[in-house]
Order: structure tokens, then C-alpha cells, then sequence
């Protein structure tokens, strides 16, 4: 969702400039903030144990993030890291909540959105769940050609073979093994590396 940046700037918002793999807030962290891109990528993830790394979102220019403990006093449920130089707006949450309550429209639009997030957990949770990896990647993979503006086109999928294992909750070695067969399948395209779904 995006919120005019006047709007937000009128209201005591700032901005400020993240470099890569800095951290914008931590798991655990009391939700405070409403953070939204003006330029960048920013991810949102957990780590368990054992150093393993599972990727909640990834969120670009004119995306907010971190939304839903904002608006029910709770803790982050991950990390938030720009992945490449960013620069993020934020706003307390005090003047947050009065915008929302100020512009229907906004609330409508942050309602969508989370009915959008809810919607999208729950079909992720049940692709993890299913343990077969081609299908936890075919899953993965339809959902970023989504997300694009054009689907109905064979795209270019940007993400490394690791950031597909973090989103899928699979080992690195395994969604090499399964994209291999994959393209011998016909479902991808790898060309000088680079997958195309």
C-alpha cells in the first residue's frame, strides 16, 4: 500500500536512508513505526536455531511493511533488512492511527491490505506444508509471476537459487536438483543461469 507522501510528510513523517543489510528493525522489537519505501528493497525474515533463514516478504518501492503489529500493540514477528541501499519513510504510530482515522480512504486501503497479507500467509502455509519441493517452487515461482505486470508472459525470476530455498523452506541443494529437473520438464527456462518461469 502506498500513502501519499505529502499526506505523510504533513503529518511528521521522515525519511531516511538505509544502506545494504542494515538492519530497520529486529524481531522481538515493539512495533512503533509505519515504514514505507520511497526507493529500495527491503526483506522480511526469521531466523531459527541453527542460522537457517526463512524469508517472509520482500517489499519494493512504494510497499509498507510491518504493519499488523503496529496496529494491535504486539512485537515484530521478524527482521526487516534492506537488501540494497534504501530509503524509508516512517511516521510514530500515534500519527499513524490519526491519518487512519482522519481518511476513510486510507483505512479502507490498509484494511484491504491486510485481508491481502492474511489471504496470501494462509496460501503460503499451505504450499509449505505440502512437502514435495517441485511443488513448494512451482507455488513460489506462480506467486511472483503474480505479482508481476505482465503474467501472462514467461518472466524473469530475480532471485538466486539460495533466496528461492529461504522463501521455500527447502535446502539450497535441493531446489538446484528440482529446477534442474524442472527444466528438463519444460515448466522453467535456465539460460546462462538465469531462470525464467
Amino acid at each position: 500500500m502506498q500513502i501519499d507522501l505529502d499526506l505523510l510528510f504533513t503529518w511528521g513523517a521522515v525519511s531516511k536512508k538505509y544502506q545494504k543489510d542494515e538492519v530497520i528493525f529486529y524481531e522481538e522489537d515493539l512495533a512503533l513505526f509505519y515504514y514505507q519505501i520511497i526507493q529500495g528493497t527491503v526483506k522480511m525474515f526469521n531466523t531459527n536455531e541453527d542460522g537457517k533463514e526463512f524469508t517472509q516478504g520482500l517489499f519494493y518501492k512504494g510497499n509498507s511493511f510491518g504493519e499488523p503489529p503496529l496496529l494491535i500493540n504486539e512485537v515484530y514477528p521478524c527482521t526487516a533488512i534492506a537488501i540494497e541501499d534504501c530509503v524509508v519513510i516512517k511516521i510514530s504510530k500515534d500519527k499513524f492511527l490519526t491519518i487512519i482515522h482522519e481518511y476513510p480512504a486510507i483505512n479502507q486501503k490498509i484494511l484491504e491490505l491486510l485481508a491481502f497479507k492474511a489471504y496470501r500467509k494462509a496460501v503460503t502455509s499451505r504450499q509449505i506444508i505440502n512437502q514435495k519441493p517441485e511443488f513448494r517452487i512451482n507455488a513460489f515461482l506462480d506467486n511472483y509471476k503474480k505479482s508481476c505486470t505482465t503474467p501472462t508472459v514467461k518472466v524473469q525470476i530475480p532471485f538466486t537459487r539460495q533466496e528461492i530455498a529461504d522463501f521455500t523452506g527447502l535446502r539450497v541443494e535441493t531446489v538446484i536438483r528440482t529446477l534442474t529437473k524442472m527444466k528438463k520438464d519444460k515448466k522453467v527456462e535456465i539460460t546462462n543461469h538465469k531462470l525464467f518461469y
